[in-house]
């Protein structure tokens, strides 16, 4: 029990923490943008003092995680020492004075490093809140009336498409049902779709051999990645619509890879194989360009779907007013945790517009099936269009990694966020000196040079 009456935070540590799948995968995580990420994270836990920890990260492929790792430790010195009740009670008030760093906001606002750091710091502290409460994090987010939850949110740029009060009265609504709803979900699970047949590096065999596996472990919709060549997407979409069938639903993914008018013609060529969605189809930051191309594919039965590297609520608020996205794909570790996450998919519900959150990398599974299991509950439990990404690595590494039966997430029962990660694995895979780095370094299977200068020479100021 004193584990649960912690009051106050004493310290944060972050680590960085890579895997080197761009050597062990086969082609796995690689698309028309990224062809030899190395999924790492920068992970924080938060100490109070008791036993009780916070877990959170947030995910990066490779290099540059220790810049993360430092915009972290720059963000701390307004994490320790603060009263936990403090920021549960005003977490909207907390989460801006994170974000509103008068010198560290020139480096942001809201976007890019800085706003990864946020998220691991503010994934933490809602891990670290939801075991206090020895509650899940869906749990802790379902049980709140509705009032409470929206004290969670910053509104500040978002309100002229959402307010406090319909994000209140969308939550109210469902609040006589809420029970039921939260019965037929513990019941049902959450629908996932996988991506693991169509990474871009995957020959056509291997690409069957999955589509058959995956099929038979339940699954109905699938992703590609596309835009290499378009012959090979064309041979490889007929390949996977083969072995799916009609009745299935399946999804592309350019990874940001086209100019507007290119996604637009390309895409018209690829329309005979009925994709739900192009995913990612130029720069994710060109809002009018992806309306442009929605426009034109809404017609074929095409919707775009973004939203991985949305940096913040303002973004995605454009996106979705604009008509850029019928698929909103938020990311939990891209946004500034969950109280960004939760006002998106606020946004989202007001619009009609369906959440079909990212995941795979590091971890990422893990936490979108909390929010998407409240979203479930007690946003939008009506809806039969969303759905999770489902990727099938690393989840080893957690202490309380997924459960996927029959093509659907199991909803989660440990307390937390599902956010804690193995110490072994930590041991072997921080970078640059876990266990596993150095046999890889060791053995000539990972280049001396990947490791950052600055990490390797240890040249720190002296003071």
């Amino acid at each position: 029990m004193a584990a649960l009456e912690a009051k106050r935070i004493r310290g944060l540590s972050v680590r960085d923490v890579r895997f080197p799948t761009s050597l062990e995968m086969q082609g796995h995580g690689s698309d028309a943008m990224h062809n030899n990420p190395d999924y790492s994270c920068a992970y924080v836990v938060i100490f109070t003092e008791t036993e009780l920890k916070g877990h959170g990260f947030s995910f990066t492929i490779g290099k540059g995680t220790e810049i993360v790792i430092e915009a972290v430790k720059s963000l701390s010195p307004m994490v320790v020492g603060r009263n936990l009740d403090e920021i549960f009670n005003n977490f909207a008030g907390f989460w801006r004075e994170l974000t509103s760093d008068p010198q560290l906001r020139w480096i942001g606002p809201e976007k890019g490093v800085i706003h990864l750091a946020t998220a691991a710091i503010v994934n933490a502290l809602w891990d670290l809140w939801a075991k206090r409460e020895c509650k899940t994090l869906w749990k802790l987010l379902v049980d709140m009336d509705p009032e409470k939850l929206v004290s969670t949110i910053d509104f500040r740029y978002m309100s002229d498409l959402l307010t406090k009060e319909e994000a209140i009265e969308i939550l109210r609504r469902n609040e006589p049902l809420k029970m039921l709803n939260e019965h037929k979900v513990l019941q049902s699970g959450i629908r996932a779709y996988t991506n693991r047949c169509g990474w871009i590096g995957f020959d056509d065999n291997k690409i069957r051999k999955l589509c058959k596996e995956n099929l038979s472990a339940g699954f109905t919709s699938f992703k590609l990645k596309v835009g290499l060549d378009l012959e090979q997407d064309k041979r490889r979409l007929s390949l996977v619509r083969k072995e799916i069938g009609p009745e299935n639903k399946l999804m592309v993914d350019a990874n940001q890879c086209w100019e507007v008018p290119e996604a637009i013609d390309w895409m018209k060529e690829l329309a005979e194989y009925k994709p739900l969605w192009i995913e990612e189809p130029t720069s994710p930051d060109d809002i009018l360009g992806h309306a442009t191309i929605a426009k034109e594919l809404n017609p074929l039965g095409i919707g775009v779907a973004t939203g991985e590297h949305c940096h913040n609520r303002v973004m995605f608020k454009q996106f979705l007013k604009s008509g850029g996205m019928q698929f909103c794909q938020i990311d939990c570790c891209r946004l500034g945790g969950v109280n960004e996450v939760l006002a998106v998919y606020l946004m989202a519900a007001k619009l009609g517009i369906p959440v079909c959150p990212h995941a795979g990398g590091v971890g990422l599974c893990e936490l979108v099936q909390h929010v998407a299991t409240w979203n479930a509950i007690a946003v939008n439990p009506e809806d039969t269009v969303s759905m999770i990404e489902y990727v099938d690595h690393l989840h080893e590494h957690f202490k309380h990694p997924i459960l996927m039966i029959e093509g659907r997430y199991m909803i989660p029962q440990s307390p937390g966020y599902s956010t804690e990660m193995k110490e072994s694995s930590l041991i072997a895979y921080e970078f640059p000196n876990g266990t596993k780095w150095k046999e890889l370094f060791n053995s000539g299977k990972y280049r001396k040079f990947s490791v950052p200068q600055w990490v390797e020479n240890k040249c720190f100021p002296q003071n």
